[in-house]
């Protein structure tokens, strides 16, 4: 199982806030620059965002309302239940962010990764992943207001306000600029991908430099720390399952049911991050804690899963290449197939034999996350 090397990136992104963090004047710093990281980070997000998958990705609406459903209700649903867990397995504080991780949107391109190696409907994937993380922009703060109230730190109407300057309105200001930049971006989308990446690292940063000087992090322990993991086994084990099984309930086929469980049971750490420094402030740090350990737990499980699905007997049809470049990016794949017999971008589309399994070779390798 892959360990995500941007993960130990994150790791040690902490390490450096604890050691050394960000007060006073250079705190005053930090802050200004994450929040300018933030606000362009979604304006790149809105400038990948192609819109004519958007309108193709509609035509499989009944797919993309599952995930959403899964994404936004059953998720949330999950996780207020999780209550009842404090304060024996949980404190408060881990509560909150268990509750919020339950509220960001899904991935998008570990999602398509993983739904290509198991060779499924990857241009399901891929809409699926783009309309989460649209929702999410506006839904993630509604529901955290709802459900978490003021126990985030401060949550309020103000936060609601940030998230409409910082996120959302970069987000349309990319959407809008798209036709004019959008072939810039796909020409330097590595490089832009590091910036990506960059820009996570120094909300990560900017965050724990926070809590440090706050002191909140003598509020866990180790034992604390082994509840969490358990009680995030247990909630993405069940949210695989309702995936798998509730889209064979609802007679989707074998190629949807793939693209549903990996666009439904996975979350976003490079939404998610911004989007808690923006609404917990102070306190992102525990916040955020829950989601970069459940994000890693899920890349390891889902890529033992997909891999498992390709060698299903049922597994049919060949692949097409594409390679994640996203913040969520984790897996490389060797084919990326679309849905009836037709391949995504890049690749060649292959009839198999009447009654043979077509096959292609698929090649993984770990990236960033």
């Amino acid at each position: 199982m892959p360990i995500d090397p941007y993960i130990l990136l994150l790791l040690g992104t902490v390490g450096l806030a604890a050691l050394f963090p960000a007060s006073g004047t250079g705190a005053d710093v930090a802050s200004g620059a994450s929040t300018a990281a933030i606000a362009f980070l979604f304006f790149l997000y809105g400038a990948r965002l192609s819109t004519r998958e958007a309108v193709e990705g509609v035509k499989h609406w009944r797919l993309h309302a599952t995930v959403l459903a899964c994404t936004f209700v059953v998720f949330p649903l999950l996780g207020f239940a999780a209550r009842g867990l404090v304060p024996v397995f949980l404190t408060h504080d881990l509560y909150t962010g268990l509750l919020f991780l339950t509220l960001v949107p899904s991935t998008i391109q570990s999602s398509i990764a993983f739904t290509s190696i198991a060779r499924g409907n990857v241009p399901a994937a891929i809409c699926a992943g783009s309309f989460s993380s649209l929702a999410g922009i506006v839904v993630t703060p509604l529901l955290a207001a709802a459900l978490l109230g003021n126990s985030g730190g401060g949550f309020s109407a103000d936060a609601l306000v940030k998230i409409v300057l910082q996120l959302l309105v970069p987000f349309v200001a990319g959407q809008v600029l798209r036709p004019w930049i959008g072939a810039f971006i796909t020409r330097h989308k590595k490089v832009l991908g590091y910036v990506d990446r960059g820009s996570i690292l120094l909300v990560v940063y900017t965050a724990f430099s926070e809590g440090m000087v706050q002191g909140i992090w003598h509020q866990v322990s180790a034992v604390r720390l082994a509840g969490l993991l358990a009680v995030e086994a247990v909630l993405l084990a069940v949210m695989l399952v309702l995936t798998w099984y509730g889209g064979k309930a609802l007679h989707f086929g074998r190629e949807d049911r793939i693209a549903i469980q990996f666009a439904g049971s996975k979350k976003s750490l490079a939404s998610g991050l911004p989007m808690a420094s923006v609404l917990f402030g102070a306190h992102a740090s525990l916040a955020v804690l829950p989601l970069m350990l459940f994000h890693q737990m899920q890349l390891m499980v889902c890529a033992v899963i997909a891999k498992r699905r390709a060698r299903d007997p049922e597994a049919t049809g060949p692949s097409d290449g594409t390679g994640p470049d996203h913040p969520d990016a984790t897996t490389g794949t060797g084919g990326m197939r679309g849905a009836g017999g037709t391949t995504g971008s890049g690749g060649n589309p292959r009839k198999a034999p009447p009654g043979a399994a077509s096959r292609s070779a698929v090649g993984t390798g770990t990236r960033s996350g």
